[in-house]
């Protein structure tokens, strides 16, 4: 478990660092920055990630779409590195470097062959801490992010994902675009980038997590080093907890979204709300998802694909948040097959509500569930991941076989449960195809 530091007066007075096990370390600086890594003894590579507690939930409606632009801006040059420099000194060791935003974090990444971790540490702690937001720069991403917003409104396949998102959260911060919209990005000025990156990224809001043939204590000091004289070396902080929800999320009632598309194929979802991402009944979730839509062997898959060849893609999903969640299925199909696709996708559901799952089927899910976790912890950027979001977004870091006792002792009267909640509850529908709202009226 992840622990608490603090000096006389409840802040920490420097920088402490815990021994979390299984080669974990963690360390706190003197600002609230946590510094958290896992060595791997015999591993010729290592990844770094600057991870930021602030996502697209945090912005208003004005600034929708801040998030992505500042990850797309902070790559464009420092005091120390213009933008060809800070990619080209990655790449010229064989590296690589990039970023994603989320609804509630944003990564910036890197992952070098180990003896280029100091290289990657000064290089991306630079580009999080001391960018210069040139305003040249903001109308050049400017365009890139338009061109990008447009290109995702081309594939009809992801935008069905936004649609339903929006259709379960509305107006709220989690049912909007990560990547804003025209409308919000085009009058953004770089003033108001500016204020949102030095309010937001502050150290007790920063993770630096690193996995590989690595030592902590060089980390540490390589990080130090790095911020040494910028915006992130500041007075004492406390590092700041989870992510809590203030209040209730509010969901929208059930109901359809039809986008009109001149698509070869239709593209629907089919949900409702879901659970938070720190709800205990997660584990019994996961279980349910992969019997239901999670492989090649689950239910949907099985009555929809393989026994009558009604779509190439169905499966199910489930999103976490902090303080809310949902539950979808998705398939793709000839616009002709839409009503019977529906169809099934609500017979099975309506049966898993009501009957539940077979002790069969539970325990390929909890096999399921264990191996694609265990699997997915096969390299040091998964590693560093792991790391960074259990310190992030859980506070605590659970080893794998505690992670793996959770699964195994997940019940059928769990799954049953959490089934009946979920998927006997009445749904919204995202629909983007050749249709109209009276279609599915």
């Amino acid at each position: 478990m992840t622990a608490s530091f603090r000096g006389p007066a409840g802040r920490p007075a420097r920088a402490l660092t815990k021994a979390l096990g299984d080669g974990v370390r963690r360390t706190v600086l003197p600002s609230g920055l946590r510094v958290i890594t896992e060595a791997i003894p015999g591993s010729r590579s290592a990844s770094l990630g600057v991870w930021v507690g602030i996502g697209s939930r945090d912005e208003t409606p004005a600034m929708s779409g801040a998030s992505h632009f500042l990850e797309h801006l902070l790559f464009k040059g420092t005091h120390k590195r213009t933008a060809l420099q800070i990619s080209a000194e990655i790449e010229a060791v064989g590296g690589e470097t990039n970023a994603f935003t989320t609804k509630e974090y944003t990564c910036y990444y890197a992952r070098v062959l180990d003896d280029n971790l100091p290289l990657a540490v000064d290089v991306l702690c630079d580009a999080v801490a001391d960018s210069i937001l040139d305003p040249a720069d903001v109308e050049v991403e400017r365009g890139v992010i338009l061109e990008e917003i447009a290109m995702h409104e081309d594939e009809p396949s992801d935008e069905v994902h936004d649609i339903f998102t929006e259709a379960i959260f509305g107006d709220h911060p989690l049912g909007r675009l990560i990547s804003g919209t025209e409308e919000s990005i085009t009058p953004m000025t770089r003033t108001q980038i500016n204020g949102f990156y030095r309010r937001r990224y502050t150290p007790p809001h920063i993770v630096v997590a690193a996995a590989g043939n690595l030592e902590h204590a060089t980390v540490v000091r390589l990080v130090r080093k790095a911020l040494a004289g910028t915006a992130l070396d500041s007075a004492a902080g406390d590092p700041a907890g989870p992510r809590a929800g203030i209040k209730r999320v509010r969901h929208q009632k059930p109901h359809t979204v039809v986008r009109n598309r001149d698509t070869e194929q239709a593209h629907v979802v089919l949900g409702g709300v879901g659970i938070g991402r720190r709800d205990e009944r997660r584990f019994a979730l996961g279980v349910l998802n992969n019997v239901l839509g999670g492989g090649m062997s689950s239910r949907l898959f099985q009555e929809i694909r393989e026994k009558r060849g009604l779509a190439y893609s169905v499966y199910s999903y489930a999103s976490q948040y902090a303080d809310a969640g949902l539950f979808g299925v998705y398939a793709g199909c000839a616009p002709g097959k839409v009503e019977e696709v529906l169809d099934l996708t609500r017979a099975e559901l309506a049966r898993v509500a009501d009957k539940g799952l077979t002790a069969e089927e539970i325990a390929r899910g909890k096999g399921m569930v264990k191996g694609s976790y265990v699997l997915g912890l096969e390299d040091s950027g998964s590693r560093m991941s792991r790391l960074a979001k259990s310190e992030l977004l859980y506070g605590d870091l659970m080893t794998v076989d505690e992670l793996l006792g959770r699964v195994d002792a997940v019940t059928a009267e769990d799954v049953d449960a959490i089934a009946h909640e979920l998927l006997s509850q009445p749904m919204s529908l995202a629909v983007v195809g050749p249709f109209d709202e009276a279609a599915f009226s």
